[in-house]
């Protein structure tokens, strides 16, 4: 049996981060085959921020407003500094910069609650995704996890999941299925990383 290193995870949390939490707890159980390292968030009442630190998991907070660049910057060196090789973005709020994109190219992996290229793009984020899927009529939705890039949602995709509409579905009952699949569903992608059945874009 080939045994693979564990990843080595650097997370973004705007808000309470449910999936690096869902990470974290699978990481405890034994489940993922990976290192929380680090959590960077731009919010100091993040409450991603005090699950991460009882976690044991060091935290940082960089603020993005007033100087991007600075902020890139610092981000950049802080991952590099706690040995991260993947960025896991948890409802993360801030587009990156090119010194963080640079370095992690391919390596910064968010979730979307809809299917790429049609219900992505600037200003596609929550209600507003499952608002758009309703308006536009289709049989199902979708949860895509992509690498994250210089364009909102517009990175390679790294892996989907159809979440088929149902007789009656508003947004509000979409967004709620959605969005309990998510967490579950990264977890499910990150292990098939650390076990070498999926590969990231090169």
């Amino acid at each position: 049996m080939i045994s693979y290193p564990p990843l080595k995870l650097g997370f973004l949390a705007s808000k309470n981060g449910s999936s690096m939490r869902a990470m974290l707890e699978a990481i405890k159980a034994g489940e993922l085959a990976a290192e929380p390292r680090l959590l960077v968030s731009n919010n100091k009442k993040s409450g991603a921020l005090e699950f991460a630190a009882a976690c044991g998991m060091p935290t940082l907070v960089i603020p993005t407003q007033g100087d991007p660049e600075a902020a890139d910057a610092r981000l950049c060196e802080a991952m590099k500094a706690a040995g991260v090789d993947l960025i896991i973005a948890s409802g993360y709020l801030r587009r990156l910069g090119p010194k963080t994109l640079g370095r992690y190219r391919n390596r910064v992996l968010n979730i979307h609650p809809g299917t790429l290229p049609a219900f992505g793009g600037e200003g596609m984020y929550g209600r507003r995704v499952h608002e758009a899927v309703i308006a536009a009529g289709v049989a199902e939705s979708g949860v895509t996890i992509h690498a994250v890039d210089e364009i909102y949602d517009h990175g390679p995709v790294i892996a989907r999941r159809s979440v088929p509409l149902q007789s009656g579905e508003t947004a509000e009952s979409l967004e709620a299925r959605v969005t309990a699949l998510e967490p579950t569903f990264f977890v499910e992608t990150l292990r098939q990383i650390a076990e070498g059945d999926l590969a990231l874009p090169s």
